[in-house]
């Protein structure tokens, strides 16, 4: 079971990478950092206090480059793949239990094919909100993308189940909206 709610903690804290790369790995180390979440031996060092202040100022200017007309859709074409690497980073960490070779395998699958995935949803979000209300929209979509992002990798330490259950949704309200936009 310890294995099934590690698995839980990457793919929630994997999602969160889809809206915002850098806060789950601000998250994580802070959480590392005080005991509620245990790291891969060879990822201990993202619960040093160096490690948390780099994801802090890494993130802080993550944030403020969505804010920037523009450069926030340049972003997105970037972030796609650097969300699945980071998932893939960010799953592998927390399930230390099992064999390095299924672990980095279900890291890749499920961490990186979840942030990933979520990435995509987002920079077609925020293609939308450009053709629809400009740089106000994409405003809008970067602020609930933060929000989304810092919740969701709170939720994915605290109650991982939920977390799960909170992806499912926004999966399904994703695949939904896609749906809708081919017809």
């Amino acid at each position: 079971m310890d294995v099934l709610l590690q698995l839980a903690v990457g793919i929630g804290l994997s999602a969160a990478a889809g809206f915002r790369i850098l806060i789950p790995f601000l998250v994580m180390s802070m959480a590392a950092q005080g005991g509620y979440l245990r790291l891969a031996p060879e990822m201990a060092w993202i619960s040093s206090q160096e490690a948390t202040i780099a994801f802090g100022v890494a993130a802080a200017l993550e944030v403020l480059i969505y804010f920037i007309p523009v450069v926030d859709n340049f972003m997105d074409l970037i972030e796609v793949p650097a969300a699945a690497i980071a998932g893939t980073i960010l799953t592998a960490t927390v399930t230390s239990d099992l064999d390095p070779w299924l672990r980095w395998s279900l890291a890749a699958v499920a961490g990186g094919t979840v942030a990933g995935g979520t990435g995509a949803l987002t920079g077609m979000t925020r293609l939308a909100s450009t053709a629809v209300a400009g740089p106000v929209g994409n405003a809008a979509v970067g602020s609930a993308e933060l929000a989304s992002s810092g919740i969701l990798s709170i939720l994915a330490i605290a109650v991982p189940i939920l977390a799960l259950i909170v992806i499912l949704v926004i999966a399904f309200l994703g695949f939904r909206q896609v749906k809708r936009r081919l017809r």
